[in-house]
C-alpha cells in the first residue's frame, strides 16, 4: 500500500479508523500540501507541482492553463457531484440498496474529461492517477475517476515505514474484541448444502464453522472452492470471464547513506502526452512508457531518503510463459528478464534524476507473477475486476451471493483501495446486521468524540 487518502479530518476512512480505535495509532506522514503529486513528461520538460485541496489544485491547474480555467472548474464540480452519488463515499445514511445514477455516472472517464477541457495536453495531466485505478480509454466509469481524485485531492499520505503495522492494528482490534486470527491456512474448498455454507476446510485438513462466512480473495479465485453447481451457472461464467486489471511491474531501490534527497510527495513520470490511457499495453521495447515513484518516509525521516519504490504499469502477457512456475523456482531466463526491466527503469529515472544510479546501494523487484502469488489475483490484477461504464453488468458484484451466508467484499466489490475496501466492508457488514447499521454506529461515535471528551472506557464501551 502505497498512497492514503481519506485520512484527513472528518474523511470517511479517519472517521472509521476512529471508531476502531487506531487512528491516533498509525504512523502516517501528510504529504507536502503544496505540491502531494509531481507529474514530468521527459518529451517536453513539462512538469507540474499539483497541492492538496479543491481550491489550490484548481488554482494550480488554472495557471498551467489559464485558457482551461472555465472547463477546470466546470470539470472538478462535476467529479465533485459525481461522488454526491455514492452515499458510502460521504458515510451517509442511504434510503435503500438501489441506487439510481445520472448517465454521466457511467461515461468513460476519457470521454468525461473531454466534455470540459479542449487542451490535448490538460486531458492527459487530469487522467495521471490512472496507475491508481486501472483505467481504460473508453471503459472506466468516470464515476472511479472522479472518487479516486476527489480522495486524494483532500489530503495525501504515506505510512512511515511499512504499512504491515495497519494489518497488525487491526489484527489486534479483532483480538480485543474476542475473535481469533488465522494465518498459513490456504483455503481448500467451501461446502454448501441447501443453499448453506456448512464449513470451510484448509489443506492441512482443519475445519472451519461459522454462521456467515465473509470471502475477501478476489471472485475468480473463490468460484473454484465453493461445492459446484451451488452458484448459478450464468453467474460462475461471467465472473469467470469477465476482464481483470492489469498489473505492475515494481521496482525497490535502496539507496546508499546520504545520497538521495528525501521526496514528501508521489512522482509520476511520462514519456509523452498522449500515452496515459495504454501504459500497460505498449510494445516492450518501448515499456516502460510511465513511472509511479514515492519515497516512504522512515522513522525520524529527515533530509535523506532510505529508499524508493517505483510503480509501472504491466500486462499479464509480459511474464505469461512463466505462468506454471512457483516463487524462487522460475528459472534463469526469468531473473534475466527483471534484471533488464529493473534496468530500464532506472534508465527512466535518471532521465529525471540524472544522478539516482550512482546513488543506488541494492534494488528488488517484483512481477506480475509475484502479486499473483501473494494476493492470490488472477494474472497479477491490482485492482480485482476491470470496470466498463458501457457494460457495467458485466463485472456488478454484490455482497450477497445465492448461498445465504456466504458474503463477498474486498477490492472486487465496489471500490478497491483503502477508501474503498473498508466502504465495502460496511456494505457487507449491513448485509448481516441491517442498512445504515453501521454507517450509523459509525457517525455517532465520532460525532460524540468530536463533542465531549470521553475515556478509554467509554471508547471501549461505545464502540
Amino acid at each position: 500500500m502505497h498512497i492514503l487518502g481519506g485520512l484527513s479530518e472528518g474523511g470517511s476512512v479517519h472517521r472509521i479508523f476512529q471508531y476502531l480505535g487506531i487512528m491516533d495509532k498509525l504512523r502516517i506522514q501528510r504529504c507536502d500540501m503544496d505540491c502531494m503529486d509531481e507529474v514530468t513528461y521527459l518529451s517536453s520538460g513539462d512538469n507540474y507541482r499539483l497541492p492538496q485541496g479543491r481550491e489550490a489544485f484548481t488554482e494550480a491547474l488554472c495557471r498551467y492553463f489559464p485558457s482551461e480555467s472555465e472547463g477546470i472548474r466546470r470539470y472538478l464540480q462535476a467529479c465533485y457531484d459525481l461522488t454526491e452519488e455514492v452515499d458510502i463515499f460521504h458515510l451517509r445514511r442511504t434510503p435503500s440498496i438501489f441506487t439510481f445514477h445520472r448517465e454521466r455516472f457511467m461515461q468513460p472517464a476519457d470521454q468525461f474529461i473531454a466534455d470540459f477541457i479542449t487542451d490535448n495536453r490538460l486531458r492527459d495531466l487530469l487522467a495521471y492517477m490512472n496507475p491508481m485505478y486501472g483505467g481504460v480509454a473508453g471503459h472506466t466509469p468516470a464515476y472511479i475517476h472522479a472518487l479516486i481524485n476527489v480522495l486524494y485531492i483532500g489530503g495525501q499520505y504515506h505510512f512511515i515505514g511499512r504499512s504491515q503495522h495497519m494489518a497488525e492494528l487491526l489484527a489486534d482490534v479483532i483480538r480485543e474484541h474476542g475473535g481469533e486470527v488465522i494465518t498459513g491456512q490456504r483455503v481448500s474448498s467451501v461446502n454448501v448444502a441447501d443453499r448453506q455454507v456448512t464449513d470451510v476446510r484448509t489443506d492441512d485438513g482443519r475445519c472451519f464453522t461459522a454462521d456467515y462466512y465473509i470471502s475477501t480473495i478476489h471472485t475468480k479465485t473463490l468460484l473454484p472452492l465453493v461445492t459446484d453447481g451451488v452458484l448459478p451457472k450464468a453467474y460462475v461464467r461471467r465472473l469467470s470471464e469477465a476482464p481483470v486489471t492489469y498489473s505492475a511491474f515494481i521496482l525497490y531501490l535502496a539507496f546508499k547513506p546520504e545520497s538521495f534527497p528525501y521526496i514528501n510527495h508521489t512522482g509520476y513520470i511520462q514519456d509523452d502526452y498522449g500515452q496515459i490511457w495504454n501504459h500497460a499495453d505498449c510494445d516492450p521495447d518501448t515499456w516502460p512508457r510511465g513511472l509511479m515513484y514515492l519515497t516512504p518516509p522512515s522513522d525520524n525521516q529527515g533530509p535523506w531518503a532510505v529508499r524508493m519504490t517505483v510503480n509501472c504499469l504491466m500486462n499479464w502477457n509480459e511474464v505469461k510463459r512463466w505462468a506454471d512456475t512457483r516463487q524462487g523456482h522460475r528459472g534463469d531466463d526469468y531473473e534475466a528478464w527483471k534484471q533488464e526491466q529493473a534496468e530500464r527503469i532506472i534508465a527512466k529515472l535518471e532521465r529525471r534524476f540524472p544522478h539516482i544510479r550512482q546513488c543506488i546501494d541494492t534494488y528488488y523487484t517484483a512481477s506480475p507473477l509475484t502479486i499473483r502469488d501473494y494476493y492470490a489475483s488472477p494474472e497479477g490484477a491490482l485492482y480485482g475486476y476491470s470496470k466498463d461504464g458501457l457494460d457495467s453488468a458485466r463485472t456488478l458484484i454484490v455482497p450477497v451471493t445465492k448461498v445465504r451466508n456466504l458474503l463477498l467484499s474486498g477490492q472486487c466489490v465496489n471500490l478497491h483501495g483503502i477508501c474503498g475496501v473498508p466502504l465495502t466492508a460496511i456494505n457487507t457488514a449491513e448485509c448481516i446486521f441491517g442498512l445504515n447499521t453501521i454507517v450509523d454506529k459509525i457517525n455517532d461515535f465520532c460525532d460524540n468524540l468530536t463533542a465531549s471528551p470521553i475515556t478509554t472506557q467509554d471508547i471501549k464501551q461505545n464502540r
